[in-house]
């Protein structure tokens, strides 16, 4: 395993962090420096409002390692990952908070745990100075994360974290993924860590985030459980319930009609009618329901294998060279 430091980019999204992305990249320096570490910082303005711009622009006209990226409005925290992860060329990615709360000098600790063989290592903000009404959602949160991907880690949420540049090909981020990251990785077979980091009190600007990420958070989940787990295969989740259903319908059909041929042999009964059963339609459902799902399932299946074939199915983490 390669040793870090060797190189590395800094991927931070902002917005409407005027008062402390110079502050930022300072700290940023300050710990490279220490550690001669060859770096560049990429900051993202996410639709910014205020003069994160201008302070970034300023910034990359005094500094050649710092680079500037301006949105045309505000399209979320994963494209702006996306975008900065497309752009490095580190040897090892970081992302960070830009608002302070997250600490450079922590830096060290992510390359250690890099050095142990990982390839994602995540933060884990284990005295949070935020809110209960953001702390308390964020546990439940990563105890559901860690119980549905089985990939364990304390903070989901954290976004200070590394990766290997390698890592942040083989992940494709939209909409709300960037709380998922590791999951994805995971998925592809890269090997997870978590490292302990110094969470500050916020001094500056105000939290991007209110109570409706709660269920956009809990939404993008069960997404992600379902990539992670039937992306490849959705036939085996979408007609595995088709069957379900159509087996049902089917045994509560064989079950009333043999109820109606036992009611001909028996003259108390002959007042019983399927049709006036709601069992009956209840079973007639479930079999449309079943057969509906079931060839949505084959469609599904052969949408994905079309589209995989312009794709790699899997993901090499060495080879032999030819003598």
């Amino acid at each position: 395993m390669n040793d870090f430091p060797g190189s590395a980019t800094f991927v931070i999204p902002t917005m409407n962090e005027e008062a402390t992305v110079a502050t930022l990249v300072e700290k940023i320096d300050d710990v490279c420096g220490t550690l001669n570490l060859r770096h560049d910082i990429l900051l993202i303005d996410d639709g910014s409002t205020d003069q994160t711009w201008p302070r970034i622009a300023e910034l990359s006209r005094q500094h050649k390692h710092v680079r500037g990226m301006r949105f045309r409005r505000n399209f979320g925290k994963a494209a702006a990952l996306a975008a900065g992860f497309a752009r490095a060329g580190g040897d090892v990615v970081f992302t960070m908070d830009a608002d302070l709360q997250d600490d450079p000098v922590e830096v060290p600790k992510f390359i250690d745990k890099l050095n142990e063989g990982y390839d994602v290592v995540s933060g884990w903000k284990q005295k949070r100075h935020d809110p209960l009404d953001k702390t308390m959602p964020s546990k439940v949160f990563n105890w559901l994360v860690s119980r549905l991907t089985g990939v364990k880690l304390n903070d989901h949420n954290c976004g200070f974290k590394a990766y290997r540049q390698a890592v942040t090909k083989d992940v494709t981020l939209y909409g709300e993924r960037h709380r998922f990251v590791p999951v994805l990785a995971a998925a592809r077979g890269w090997r997870i860590g978590e490292v302990p980091v110094v969470h500050h009190p916020r001094e500056f600007g105000q939290s991007k985030y209110g109570v409706s990420r709660l269920a956009k958070g809990f939404l993008d989940l069960l997404s992600i459980f379902f990539l992670t787990t039937f992306g490849k295969r959705p036939f085996h989740f979408i007609g595995a319930i088709g069957m379900l259903f159509f087996v049902t319908g089917g045994l509560g059909i064989v079950y009333l009609s043999g109820h109606r041929i036992l009611s001909w042999q028996i003259e108390s009964m002959n007042d019983f009618h399927l049709h006036k059963s709601p069992l009956f339609y209840y079973c007639i459902t479930a079999l449309l329901l079943g057969s509906q799902l079931f060839l949505a399932g084959l469609l599904s299946e052969l949408v994905v294998s079309l589209a995989e074939q312009s794709k790699s199915p899997y993901s090499i983490a060495e080879e032999t060279e030819s003598p």
